[in-house]
């Protein structure tokens, strides 16, 4: 296991490297200039020309991409253009924010959405079937921003309960948590239900069924983790967008995080800001599909012995040898 996690980490260095040149590419050649943006249409030809020297910009495009490259190696993203602030710093004073609402949104999506998902596929074809798959399908074609809208509309302007934005105690959250999650719940409850169902299917429930199991312990401790795999690496993979950054949620909630943050980059042409999101995205999203494949080992042993086998293997071959 622990050859294959490095195998992963190694894996991961090309990745990035490929995610910082494509990016730094595509900041390149984007229209619209940072520093016309920054000083406005007032500006002189000099003062252009003073603060492109100042930003680097005036350098030639390989040797900016060799310097971005190399601060990248020593965790440097450069300093925002607008702001002046270091990037990597900026990255860990918002991070924080943004892992507390994704942990939340997760949280709240696992705890309803597996059992209403669960439930459906043992009530399959029934009226409380139908109704939670017509609840669970209007929640997913609700666009997020919308709803993030509605809610504000509802619990913040007309009836005053919650807080439309800023940070501050637990009630900052809620609206925040409620607007990103909903529609993640409705898709882990659909694809629980269409795991369930596959499963509960199997011969292997049949003969559970007939040596008098309980449904309470053939639902629990034998469909459902043979139901996991799908449903955790939908989790897994929501984790990662959530970690990259709550764009819309932050932006419509004024919630200092790293998808804001993203956001205000992509507007004011910052090339560094977008920049180090982007690999902070690409960074944070692999690691998370490492820990679903090291989650789907803990769920299936027949995955963890895959990836046991190779080092077994050779050891017993170096003991046989």
């Amino acid at each position: 296991m622990g050859r294959y996690i490095l195998k992963r980490l190694i894996q991961m260095i090309p990745i990035l490297l490929i995610v910082a040149i494509l990016i730094f590419l595509l900041m390149s050649f984007v229209p619209g200039d940072p520093v016309q943006i920054i000083l406005g249409d007032q500006a002189t030809e000099m003062q252009i020309e003073e603060a492109r020297h100042n930003l680097g910009l005036d350098k030639p495009f390989v040797q900016r991409l060799v310097d971005y490259l190399v601060g990248i190696l020593h965790l440097d993203f450069g300093k925002s253009y607008l702001l002046g602030t270091p990037v990597s710093q900026e990255l860990l004073t918002r991070f924080p924010r943004t892992l507390l609402i994704a942990l939340l949104c997760i949280v709240f999506t696992v705890i309803f959405g597996i059992p209403i998902g669960i439930r459906c596929a043992l009530r399959a074809d029934k009226l409380e079937d139908r109704v939670w798959m017509f609840v669970t399908l209007l929640l997913s074609s609700m666009p997020g921003f919308w709803l993030a809208l509605m809610l504000v509309l509802l619990f913040s302007v007309r009836l005053g309960w919650l807080p439309s934005n800023g940070i501050g105690g637990w009630k900052y959250f809620v609206l925040p948590v409620f607007a990103n999650s909903l529609g993640s719940l409705a898709g882990i409850a659909r694809q629980t239900r269409a795991s369930m169902l596959e499963v509960i299917r199997s011969d292997f429930v049949t003969t559970a069924r007939s040596k008098g199991l309980s449904e309470r312990d053939i639902t629990w401790k034998h469909a459902l983790p043979n139901a996991m795999i799908p449903i955790i690496t939908i989790l897994g993979a929501r984790f990662g967008m959530l970690l990259g950054g709550t764009t819309i949620t932050e932006s419509v909630f004024s919630i200092p995080g790293i998808g804001l943050y993203m956001i205000n980059g992509i507007n004011n042409r910052d090339y560094p800001i977008v920049q180090g999101c982007v690999i902070y995205i690409a960074f944070t999203f692999s690691i998370m599909m490492l820990i679903t494949d090291l989650i789907y080992a803990f769920v299936d042993p027949r995955i963890k012995a895959q990836y046991a086998g190779p080092a077994k293997a050779k050891k017993k071959a170096e003991a046989t040898a």
